[in-house]
């Protein structure tokens, strides 16, 4: 209960008029800042096609601070190595218990990193995958097969997986997805509208999950 009001007395104080979303600076090497222009297409999307109000510029912050409860959603991504330190991990587990949602998308090479720097965030909850039944598929775009395919990568299935605290899921890990690259301008990755649409829709999923539940 602590931990509820310390998350909403947090995210009313800075509310305002409109919501908000931050990208995770992370330690570790990788490249957080990738697909700059993902999150403010991601962000336009979904206040024009399910009624959000989030602000257009996404914030940026590190794990370890304060701010992060500050933002109800935040994104990470990368391709390589991610690090938390205790006092890290020990923040983002007292964000999510409060109330916060950490999506984590693999940009192509974080999960051999990723997993166990999880691990040290919820040391007790596995990660577990997420069927298409969930609600994160289902409104306001239905993914009647769960999680799509953006980027081939591997050629492997893309693959939801979730901690989920009192069976609410606080934290989404895709992979073999790639979500954040689909939401990029499309002169980046050149994919067909078709994917970047899906992508796109996918995302507003994500959003309406939290602003909306």
């Amino acid at each position: 209960m602590k931990l509820n009001l310390i998350f909403w007395s947090f995210f009313l104080c800075n509310l305002g008029f409109s919501q908000e979303i931050a990208l995770l600076k992370y330690n570790g090497g990788g490249d957080w800042y990738a697909n700059p222009t993902s999150l403010p297409n991601l962000i336009k999307f979904s206040n024009q096609n399910s009624g959000t109000r989030i602000k257009a510029k996404p914030a940026t912050v590190s794990p370890g601070s304060p701010d992060i409860f500050s933002y109800p959603f935040i994104h990470m991504t990368g391709h390589g190595n991610v690090v938390f330190n205790s006092q890290e991990a020990e923040n983002l587990r007292n964000y999510l218990l409060a109330g916060g949602f950490l999506h984590i998308d693999d940009n192509y090479g974080m999960d051999q990193y990723i997993r166990k720097e999880i691990k040290k965030i919820f040391p007790d909850n596995p990660l577990i995958e997420i069927p298409a039944t969930h609600i994160i598929f289902q409104k306001p775009f239905v993914f009647a097969n769960g999680l799509p395919k953006i980027h081939e990568h591997e050629g492997k299935k893309p693959q939801a997986y979730g901690i989920f605290v009192n069976n609410k899921l606080v934290l989404l890990y895709t992979f073999e997805s790639d979500l954040g690259d689909g939401w990029e301008d499309y002169e980046v990755h050149n994919d067909p509208k078709e994917v970047r649409e899906k992508a796109l829709k996918m995302g507003t999923n994500l959003l309406n999950f939290v602003f909306n539940n």
